[in-house]
Parts: structure tokens; sequence; C-alpha cells
């Protein structure tokens, strides 16, 4: 096996949040750099950031959950009809909740349940790194994750930060034997995002793994069988119980929540609406280099997914990177919002994490510094542009 490949040994000195605090210092002061970034760059062309970040796109559609609650709906002149029961309850939930015990408004609550769910994630993302790898990769892994060209959706009122960290600590918890604490987070990042599914079939298919190990191999497993039970029960209460509300509230039955998926042009489709999206690229010269700068980013993906497969990830993490991968590149979803929806996906950044703490500290510094420049620089021409749909 090549260096690569080795695992570093896991230290586990210090009290946890000792470990982890040299991580979230650095995710802080990433996001910082992109928040005052996005200050400079929106001020010069006269925008308010304050307003790419918490009153646009997804976020207004959440805030409307939080302000007025469900039922509110866009009919467009091509037909579609664009719902909020699109989007998942717990963040307009938060939102609500933030609101109704601070001076803040439901678009300002939902920064801050962003930037606290965002600070969750990057300690959950090292949780799960330093119990695999050790601290060093872990700190790498959470400033990957912070370095991503997408990563300022991590500070805007989206979901996104709230379900990895959610997906983060659950997939911690089965790591760690925590079988009813995996399967609450698992039913809570169902009620998040529709990819929650990814996190159900993690904590599914590590308990079902761990049942076959035991009746081979009899021996005592760290957690009763009911445990094990229970969670995989609990898991996917969240997203199915929305799911089945949306249904009866729209009169359509188990399957209601595709209609409204339907309106949106959302759907999953195997990836052929993104194959066609990407062979059209070719059609002309100056495109054609965006469609073969989109299937190096896909083979980059295959092959970090291989990478983490050779490296002999815990299971529920493989399972987990590969749902949330397959679903984001297989969904017939606007295309643009792809990189956005693979921000969960963190298992597949561990490979370069383990290399980046191989290298000496002021080197991998080095790297991680010139990249999160050029993230922050991405991240404010990005929202003062197209930006996330």
């Amino acid at each position: 096996m090549t260096d690569l490949e080795t695992p570093v040994a896991p230290s586990r000195a210090g009290p946890v949040w000792r470990r982890a605090a040299p991580a979230l210092l650095g995710y802080a002061a990433v996001r910082a750099l992109g928040l005052v970034t996005l200050a400079v760059w929106s001020a010069a062309r006269d925008k308010s950031p304050h307003q790419l970040l918490s009153a646009r796109w997804d976020s207004l559609w959440y805030t409307r959950v939080a302000e007025l609650g469900y039922g509110y709906e866009v009919r467009l002149p091509n037909g579609d009809v664009h719902s909020n029961l699109a989007f998942f309850p717990l963040l307009p939930w938060l939102e609500r909740a933030f609101a109704a015990v601070t001076p803040l408004s439901h678009a300002d609550a939902g920064l801050l349940v962003s930037a606290l769910a965002s600070l969750a994630a990057a300690w959950g993302i090292f949780a799960v790194a330093d119990h695999v790898y050790g601290p060093r990769a872990g700190i790498c892994a959470v400033l990957l994750w912070a370095v991503l060209p997408v990563g300022i959706v991590q500070s805007m009122a989206y979901s996104e930060s709230l379900f990895t960290a959610l997906a983060a600590w659950s997939l911690y918890a089965v790591l760690t034997g925590r079988w009813l604490t995996a399967g609450l987070l698992a039913s809570l990042a169902g009620l998040t995002r529709p990819v929650g599914a990814a996190v159900v079939a993690a904590v599914w298919v590590a308990a079902i793994a761990s049942f076959v190990r035991e009746r081979s191999v009899p021996a005592p497993t760290g957690a009763p069988s009911w445990r094990r039970a229970l969670a995989m029960l609990i898991a996917p209460l969240g997203a199915a119980g929305y799911v089945l509300w949306v249904g009866r509230h729209t009169g359509k039955g188990p399957l209601g929540y595709l209609d409204v998926q339907a309106g949106w042009r959302n759907g999953f489709d195997g990836g052929y609406a993104f194959a066609r999206f990407v062979a059209d690229k070719f059609a002309s010269f100056p495109s054609a280099l965006a469609g073969l700068a989109l299937i190096i980013g896909v083979g980059l993906l295959v092959w970090l997914y291989v990478i983490c497969v050779r490296q002999r990830q815990p299971l529920p993490l493989l399972v987990y990177a590969g749902a949330v991968t397959l679903l984001a590149l297989c969904a017939s979803s606007y295309f643009g919002s792809k990189p956005r929806l693979l921000l969960p996906a963190f298992p597949l950044l561990l490979p370069p994490a383990l290399a980046l703490a191989r290298l000496r500290t002021s080197r991998s510094a080095w790297v991680l510094g010139g990249v999160a420049v050029a993230s922050a620089v991405y991240g404010a021409f990005w929202l003062n542009g197209s930006g996330p749909p």
C-alpha cells in the first residue's frame, strides 16, 4: 500500500473539545475570510452581503415557511408549480424558535442557525476523521470542507450546514456504538433535507452488518441488540413522517411529495438529464471547455470514492458518501446546484486530508491558506453573480 492508503494512528490524548479546538479555530478563520471578502466585493458592486446571505434563492423559501407556514406556491407561465412543501421543516422550525426568543428576524435567525450549525458540522467532521485517522487528519478534513469552492453556502441561511452537522454526528455515533443517538440524529437529518435518506442508509447498513458479524462470530458488540434495532426504527421517522404529511396535506397519498418535487422539475433519473446537459456543452468550442471541466469533476469524485474504498473507510462512511454523491449527480434538478448538493459528502475529503496530514505543518498551512483565499474570492464572485439556485 502507498503512504496515502496507510491510516495515521489515531490519538485520544486530551479532552474532546481541546483536540477539536484547532480545527474549529481554523474553520472560523476561513469562514471569516470568506465573509470579509464577500462584504468588500459586494460593496464594490453596490450590493448587500446581508441580503445575499439571508434573503435570496432558497433562503427566502425557508423564511416564508418560518413566517407563514406551508401552503405558499408560485405558478410559473410554463405551468410549473413551485410549492414551499418541497422544503423540509427543521431549518424553518429553528428559525421560528430563535425569532421567538430573540430580537432577530426570521431571516437573521436563519443566519444564526447556519453559523452555529456550521461550527457543529466542523466539529462533527473532525470527530469522525479523528476517530478514524487521528487529529491531524481531522483538522485537515475540517479545513478542506471550509475551503471548498462553494463553501460560502455554509454561511448562508441554507440547510446544508445543519444537515451536515446532523449527518456527521450521526455517523460518529454509529462509529462509537451510540446507536440510539445515531438513530435520533438520522431522524432529524431526515427532517432537514431529502438526502437524509443517505444517513438512514448508513445507520441501517451498519446495524445490519453488526447483526451479521454477531451471528457469525458470537462476541460482545458493546451495544445490546435492541438498541441497534431501535436505532433502525427511529432513523427513518423524520423523513418518512414529513413525506407522509405532505401526501396527506396535498391529498395525493404517500407519493404526493414526488409530485411537489416534480413541480420544481426535480427527480431521480439515474443521471440521464445531467449527461445530456454535459453532452450539450460540446456543441460549441467555448462551452466545450465547461463540459470537459464537468467530466473531470465527476471523474475526480469517482476517483476520491475509489480511494475511500481502498483505504477501507468504515462502512457507514462509504455508504453515506456514496449515497450523497449518487443522489446529487443523478438528480434531474438544476445542474448549477450540484456542487452545493455535494457539500455534505465530507468523507470524500478524507483521502486528501490524509495526504495533507503527512506534510509538514508549514507546507500544509500554505496549501490550505492559498486555497482559502481562492475559495473566498470565488464565493464572493459567485454570490454576486448567478449564485446558488
